[in-house]
């Protein structure tokens, strides 16, 4: 059963529980959209794919429902969340207030080599995705997270790296999805973090809530934009 799954897992993990592995893979394919939203999620056909028995699926499927980025109604399938402007609108005006927070007690509370090493980290992430190449394994970047972990507020690190990190990532993949709003969503980072560097954490603060904010009015025109088409 192992060498059938050695397809779908790196040799690194062959001693994780199954149910694990299949709950990163099918996270990772929901986050690239392999998996898109509002997909009917078939565990037969994943546990064939994957070389797996159903329990390690529906388990994790069970997981992924815990995180909010997997749905079931009664009597009916489990899928994949569906993005409504509605939720996006919520979850990131949510955002501009923690985490506009955040990145002031970030700038209090950062090194100057951790400032440093989050610059050089921004701008290698933007080349990368500018070529086009996919993320290195087990080296995801995230700035957001970076922040918010540095401000050292345990309240505001469970609220958006633990209960609704997962289902953030996702809204945030699909509003950063055009060239062009990639591009200016660098320069808002790189303006962050100057922020950071500087120490003004009213600036910090500022600019982060103006960068969620862009960011929300761009994900909910294109969501709606697809709900009326």
């Amino acid at each position: 059963m192992k060498d059938d799954v050695l397809t779908l897992i790196d040799k690194n993990d062959i001693d994780a529980p199954l149910s694990d592995i299949v709950y990163e893979r099918l996270l990772e394919r929901i986050y690239s959209g392999g998996m898109p939203p509002g997909m009917i999620i078939n565990e037969v056909a994943i546990a064939r794919e994957f070389g797996v028995s159903r329990g390690p699926v529906r388990e994790a499927v069970r997981r992924l429902q815990g995180i909010q980025i997997v749905t079931r109604e009664p009597y009916l399938k489990a899928r994949v969340v569906e993005l409504s402007a509605e939720s996006a609108l919520e979850l990131f005006q949510m955002r501009m207030g923690l985490e506009g927070v955040a990145c002031y007690l970030a700038t209090e509370r950062m090194s100057d080599e951790e400032i440093d090493e989050l610059l050089h980290d921004t701008e290698i992430d933007y080349q990368r995705r500018l070529r086009g190449e996919a993320e290195p394994e087990g080296r995801r970047f995230d700035l957001h997270e970076r922040i918010v972990r540095a401000s050292g507020n345990k309240r505001i690190i469970a609220a958006l790296c633990e209960d609704l990190y997962h289902l953030l990532r996702i809204y945030r993949r699909h509003s950063g999805s055009v060239l062009e709003r990639k591009e200016d969503a660098f320069d808002e980072h790189r303006q962050i973090v100057m922020a950071l560097r500087g120490r003004d954490a009213r600036l910090a603060e500022s600019l982060m809530r103006s960068h969620i904010s862009r960011a929300a009015n761009h994900i909910v025109e294109q969501l709606r934009v697809q709900r009326d088409a």
